[in-house]
């Protein structure tokens, strides 16, 4: 608590001694000013919310209800026709945001911490993060992704708790879905990993965040010699839990049924080491844009044959609704 490490990373290929002597003083320069501003510029005051709302703040969506159940009966008939397994279909929300961005990024913090929390100031809108799932990950030569897959509600009671656990764990469309995108996940890694390397350590956990919780599962091997962290992204991207399965098709059928383009949405955040040999990224879900005095958030639900469209909605609405949530607490 209390220390902050800062890094910078050194080119170095092809420089003689001299060269690298220029770079590595320019390093330490830009090194030392960041820790003198760190020390120099006071703390933000801490940061007051109001207490969380029982109820989902109102939300603005360019998805009628009834647009977003049509769009789902229309991918059933695609699933039926033999067109796709499953097909991510998500919706995007907006709510009025009369805070920073920043701010509205320490309120997501507090209330739904996550594995991946990012902040990003671009031209002309912030990104606000607090992912929960890994797109891929290269660490010692071991390639890693962690599909989510299967939606529950948090449960107010450690006994609704346990119920939403057991239904979730026998939900055989969720169960169905999860394994389709397991397989996915191992096949998007089979493809940049050494032949019979690939393994499952886990298999179907459930995984609990503040507003919902998840089946999650690991999908690893071993990366195959002579590729690096540019060739596993590309195996892997998009994710198959953001697009669908098989993964063209998908977005084809994304495309025509989605009235806006996903902009970050299901996109990565993340780094490469500058040796291209490691990496680390998250799905860009959970996510707000903040721009213009509003804060987007898109969520979306996996349809396969059995799904209900309601459901399918009200999924949408759970997974977007700490996001909400943390933009009314903050001052939207």
């Amino acid at each position: 608590l209390g220390r902050a490490t800062a890094i910078v990373a050194v080119p170095v290929d092809g420089l003689d001694q001299d060269e690298l002597r220029v770079v590595y003083d320019d390093a330490v320069a830009t090194t030392m000013d960041v820790v003198d501003r760190l020390r120099s510029e006071p703390p933000p005051p801490p940061l007051q919310l109001a207490n969380e709302p029982k109820a989902d703040p109102p939300f603005s969506s360019p998805t009628t209800r009834p647009d977003f159940e049509a769009a789902v009966e229309t991918i059933l008939e695609y699933i039926r026709a033999g067109d796709a397994l499953q097909v991510v279909l998500s919706q995007r929300l907006g709510i009025d945001l009369d805070a920073s961005p920043f701010d509205l990024y320490r309120s997501l913090r507090t209330l739904n911490p996550s594995p991946y929390l990012y902040f990003f100031e671009l031209d002309g809108m912030s990104l606000v993060g607090s992912s929960p799932e890994v797109l891929v990950r290269v660490e010692d030569g071991v390639v890693m992704v962690r599909p989510i897959a299967g939606t529950r509600p948090r449960g107010d009671s450690a006994e609704e708790e346990r119920l939403f656990s057991e239904e979730l764990l026998h939900d055989e469309k969720e169960l169905a879905e999860h394994r389709m995108l397991v397989d996915l996940g191992r096949n998007d890694v089979g493809r940049v990993v050494e032949y019979g390397s690939v393994t499952v350590p886990d298999l179907m956990l459930v995984e609990r965040y503040s507003h919902v919780m998840h089946l999650a599962s690991q999908v690893e091997g071993q990366l195959r010699e002579g590729l690096g962290a540019i060739d596993v992204f590309r195996a892997c991207f998009p994710a198959g839990t953001v697009s669908g399965a098989p993964k063209i098709r998908a977005m084809e059928i994304i495309d025509e049924l989605e009235p806006v383009r996903r902009g970050p949405y299901a996109g990565a955040v993340g780094y490469f080491n500058y040796g291209g040999i490691s990496m680390d990224t998250a799905i860009t879900i959970r996510t707000l844009v903040a721009t213009g005095g509003k804060a987007y958030v898109q969520a979306g639900a996996g349809i396969v044959a059995d799904s209900d469209p309601s459901r399918e909605y009200e999924e949408t609405i759970s997974k977007a609704r700490a996001l909400l949530r943390a933009a009314v607490m903050v001052g939207g």
